[in-house]
């Protein structure tokens, strides 16, 4: 917390003035940037497009919050292990409602067609975990933009589906 203060030009006790411990301010990150990737990734399903290309947009858009907040992902990797319970409950209600966007946008291009799998939850499983083992490897300073890497991203993996 002394670190994180420091960065933020405050004090600790500032610091803890909003946030009770560590654990308590990773949580607020994690929120906070999960409800800004739903909201994000609910425009995609929403919006005027084909299957395809909604799903191409929301692996982008995925793509860029985990290179954008790598840390806060890096952190979360395994949320039983990082959440109290009070906390644990609420942050996979809310993880599961941004794998169901992504579910219904799978489903949608079943449904009319443009997509050619039987399995949605596999489908999205596969799209997730390759889309967040980016941690593991992206380097902001490696051959590639962010916006090169998620545009290959879309291309590859939305061939899972067709």
């Amino acid at each position: 917390m002394e670190d994180i203060a420091a960065e933020l030009l405050m004090t600790k006790g500032a610091l803890y003035y909003y946030f009770k411990n560590k654990e308590d301010l990773i949580y607020h990150c994690h929120e906070l940037v999960l409800t800004q990737a739903i909201v994000a990734v609910e425009q995609c399903l929403h919006e005027d497009l084909s299957s395809l290309d909604k799903l191409k947009k929301a692996i982008e858009t995925h793509v860029n919050f985990a290179i954008s907040e790598k840390e806060t992902f890096n952190l979360i990797i395994k949320p039983e292990q990082t959440f109290s319970a009070d906390q644990l409950h609420p942050m996979l209600k809310k993880r599961h409602k941004y794998a169901s966007i992504f579910d219904a946008i799978i489903q949608q291009g079943i449904d009319n067609g443009e997509f050619n799998i039987t399995e949605t939850k596999i489908a999205r499983m596969m799209l997730l975990g390759a889309m967040n083992w980016i941690q593991q490897w992206y380097n902001l300073e490696g051959e590639r933009t962010k916006e090169e890497i998620s545009a290959i991203y879309s291309e590859y993996l939305s061939k899972i589906v067709t």
